[in-house]
């Protein structure tokens, strides 16, 4: 079984010309709006982008805008004394200080330097999201062509990094949604996202007489688990999971914290939860989290 949480929607850069990173080929560009020009839907054959040393050509599908491809590569949450960099060294400190394997090592591992060019099939496909799902629209999203875009989220990199052999991780990154531009959006933020997969004995190991508890059942599934997992095993997942969520944010924003959990949806998990915090007053969402889909744990 697996748990998974995503959190950190922060961040906006200055201004900048285009990166000498990114090179536009073959394609004239006219304005969408007044803040930014758009690489135009009618490409030529031969035109492409050049982004991190890469060459994708473009179809019918390519919106990316000039001024989004100037933020790829910033990496602002490596820059040391960022705000974001010191953010994230905060949790790192806090992972590996508290969750030890049985060697004295962290038992977190931390990925912030991936790439931010996905294919379409990591962003969406590997997370179970269907064909026909509104977060694919390319309204919504900025596509290098019908194969690349720039990642929506942090769960870009989950498939391939469960598929390597691991089963705690941290993944940090920049990622880009086409957001209207407000004193809560940007198209460009940063998220961190943590996963941690459990066997049966580290699951039920604290719990007296758990020898006889197990993970799966061919059950049904419910609003509280999914068909394949025992209800033992999610209220154990659920609580370790809000647990660990609850002690990092107590870590980041000090003690007399007011924490609050409402039940939400994620294609990818189920149970699904969101985290909100009491700031001045009113609550404010700060990570989204759940059990993961056991079918993509199996896949």
């Amino acid at each position: 079984m697996a748990m998974l949480w995503k959190f950190m929607r922060v961040a906006k850069y200055s201004k900048t010309a285009l990166s000498s990173k990114v090179k536009v080929r073959g394609i004239p560009t006219h304005s969408r709006h007044s803040s930014s020009k758009s690489l135009p839907s009618d490409f030529a054959a031969s035109g492409t982008v050049e982004l991190l040393g890469k060459s994708y050509p473009q179809d019918d599908y390519s919106n990316v805008t000039e001024k989004i491809l100037s933020k790829v590569g910033k990496n602002l949450h490596n820059r040391k004394h960022h705000p974001l960099w010191l953010i994230k060294e905060q949790v790192k400190e806090h992972f590996y200080k508290h969750y030890l394997g049985r060697r004295g090592t962290p038992l977190f591992s931390v990925y912030d330097g991936l790439s931010p060019v996905v294919t379409v099939q990591q962003n969406f496909d590997s997370l179970l999201i269907p064909q026909n799902h509104a977060s694919r629209r390319k309204e919504d999203n900025y596509y290098l062509n019908r194969d690349h875009m720039l990642r929506a989220h942090t769960s870009a990199h989950q498939w391939d990094l469960i598929r390597s052999g691991l089963d705690a991780f941290l993944a940090v990154g920049d990622v880009y949604r086409r957001d209207t531009i407000d004193n809560t959006h940007y198209p460009v933020f940063h998220q961190m996202e943590g996963v941690r997969l459990f066997s049966c004995h580290e699951l039920f190991s604290s719990i007296k007489d758990g020898e006889g508890l197990r993970l799966f059942e061919q059950g049904h599934r419910t609003a509280h688990k999914q068909e394949c997992h025992t209800m033992e095993a999610v209220r154990l997942v659920e609580f370790n999971l809000k647990q660990v969520l609850t002690k990092l944010m107590t870590h980041i924003f000090g003690d007399g914290l007011q924490v609050r959990w409402v039940d939400c949806y994620f294609p990818f998990t189920h149970p699904s939860f969101e985290m909100e915090i009491n700031f001045q007053g009113e609550w404010m969402e700060v990570l989204g989290c759940g059990v993961m889909e056991q079918q993509l744990v199996n896949s």
